[in-house]
This record gives structure tokens, C-alpha cells and sequence, in this order.
């Protein structure tokens, strides 16, 4: 089917409690992974490419990529921009096709942040299209980082509300002490479950969950096996996942496991079978192992059945 809005798709998510997946891709096999995982599960996707992502694989070349796998599935799929740096990186995607985008403008005061997502709003919604912006700077939670300077990172409720209200955001993305990348906590994982809990109740919109990959023992086992150096990498365990859903939580963005996955996949591929100059014999094991972690965090989110 055609690309679907965002806003369509969190409709029914934010009433029923559960989240659907942001998988980013940059190329090819990831675009199909998402795909196929999405229509063997029954599940809405949302595949979401950075700026660095479209520069990457093409900006024409990975939008129509995307566009053709929307045709071929049954199930609703929504193309998003992964923290838009600009106005004009947002119209231009808004243009191109895209169903959702994400204005990154938290590294701006609380006001010009408000100014700019408001900006795009205005060119999005008479098009449908959703607009995500971020409140609250990324961080892992710590226990030798003082109180006051936690408070600091993390998003404020009451800021929330007016940023919404004034905005008119689809979506926000919140800082409850996920980061991006491998190395998400130096010791247990922690998310400000309350935190979550307070924006929602006072907001009611969808929540979204940057900085969400999982980083698994066994995707870490399989890419360091065969010569990957990955020291103390940790993400976001199964059971915050399932707890920041039922608070709230109606996206979760995932990146850093799928290309663990991808990782280890050709690393191991290359290792047992050094004669092999045909990249299909590598690409294609390693896209299967993509497709079965999202398999999986569909699952978890609860979109799995939801299409």
C-alpha cells in the first residue's frame, strides 16, 4: 500500500498502549528487512532516515527504495526523518514524500526551539504529515551524577505541556536517560520511568524513545567472536521496554542493534567463507539477521497483529 501518515498510525497506538518500531536504514537490505519483518508479523513500521543516511544512499535512490517496498507490503508503512537539523531539511523531505519528520532543535534555547518546530508544523499538517520534535537533552542516568545535574538532562513535564500546546506537535521525543550508540549506561540501565509517566499524563500525545537500542549479550557475543571491539557496551533491557510502553511510550527508535546484527553477520561471513567473492552470499545472511531482530522488537512493542 501507499505510504501511510504518522499520524494515522498513532492513532490506534496511543489508545491501546503499545509502540510502533522506528527502524533506520541506509541502504538496500535494510529497506527490505524492515519490509518483510513488518509483513510477516502483521505489524505497522516506521522506517526513518538521518540526514547522513540520505546523503549516504542517495536521497532520491533511498526515498523511492522505500516508497517501492511500501507497494509491496500490506501493512502500513510510514517514512520518517530522523532528526531533521533544519527547517529546510524538513520541506524537503515534507516535498519528497515522507509521511513524518523529526525537527531536532533541543539543542536550542526552550523559545527558539518552540519557534522552529512551530515552522514546521505549519508546512506538515496541511499535508498530514507528522511532526516530532525533541524536548530535553540525551544521557544515560548514572548513579555518580548529582541529582540536580540529572534533573538538568532530562525533560520537564510542565515544559512538556507547553511546548505541546503551543507547537502543535504530533509527537515528542522525551530525554528519560536513554543516549545513542553501544555504550548507552556505565552500570545497570536506568530510565526515569516517573518521568514518563508525569509527560504523558499531562500531554496525552505519543511519546517517543530515542537511544532505545537494546544492545544484547548475544549480538555483542557474535560481533566481538570474530574481531568486532565492543568493551562495555549496554543498552535498554527488555523489561524497561515493556514498562515505558505501558506508561506511555508509543515509538521506540531502533539503529545501534540492527547494525550489531549486520555486524557480526558479515564478520562471521567473511571469516568462515574467505573464497567467497559473490557480496549476495554476505549481504543476504546478514540481512536475514536484521530481519529477525526486528522481528522481535515488534513483538516486544506490541505492534506485532496491529496492521
Amino acid at each position: 500500500m501507499p505510504l501511510v501518515s504518522l499520524i494515522d498510525m498513532y492513532n490506534p497506538a496511543n489508545k491501546q498502549r503499545y509502540a510502533i518500531g522506528q527502524f533506520n536504514v541506509n541502504k538496500m537490505e535494510f529497506v527490505q528487512a524492515v519490509m518483510e519483518a513488518a509483513e510477516e508479523t502483521k505489524s505497522p513500521a516506521i522506517l526513518a532516515a538521518s540526514t547522513s543516511a540520505l546523503k549516504y544512499g542517495g536521497f532520491d535512490y533511498l526515498i523511492n527504495l522505500v516508497k517501492t517496498g511500501a507497494e509491496k507490503v500490506s501493512v502500513p508503512i510510514a517514512l520518517h526523518l530522523d532528526h531533521g537539523a533544519s527547517i529546510e531539511d524538513a520541506q524537503k523531505c515534507i516535498e519528497a514524500g515522507f509521511t513524518s519528520v523529526m525537527i531536532d532543535a533541543s539543542h536550542e534555547s526552550f523559545e527558539e526551539n518552540m519557534r522552529i518546530t512551530k515552522e514546521v508544523v505549519k508546512i506538515a499538517h496541511p499535508r498530514n504529515i507528522a511532526v516530532e520534535a525533541e524536548l530535553g537533552r540525551l544521557g544515560g542516568i548514572e548513579d555518580d551524577v548529582k541529582v540536580e545535574e540529572r534533573e538538568a538532562f532530562l525533560t520537564d513535564p510542565d515544559q512538556a505541556v507547553e511546548f505541546v500546546e503551543k507547537t502543535k506537535c504530533d509527537a515528542l521525543a522525551v530525554a528519560v536517560g536513554t543516549s545513542h550508540g553501544a555504550y548507552k549506561f556505565k552500570g545497570k540501565a536506568k530510565l526515569a520511568f516517573d518521568r514518563i509517566d508525569q509527560i504523558k499524563k499531562k500531554t496525552g500525545i505519543p511519546l517517543v524513545l530515542h537511544g532505545a537500542s537494546g544492545v544484547s549479550p548475544d549480538l555483542i557475543e557474535r560481533a566481538t567472536k570474530y574481531g568486532a571491539e565492543l568493551p562495555g557496551a549496554k543498552g535498554v533491557p527488555d523489561e524497561a521496554y515493556s514498562e515505558a510502553i505501558k506508561l506511555g511510550i508509543n515509538k521506540i527508535n531502533i539503529d545501534t542493534d540492527l547494525r550489531l546484527g549486520w555486524l557480526g553477520t558479515v564478520r562471521e561471513e567473511l571469516a568462515r567463507n574467505p573464497k567467497v567473492i559473490d557480496p549476495r552470499k554476505i549481504l543476504g545472511p546478514a540481512r536475514e539477521t536484521v530481519k529477525q531482530i526486528i522481528i522481535e522488537k515488534m513483538k516486544i512493542f506490541g505492534s506485532a497483529g496491529k496492521a
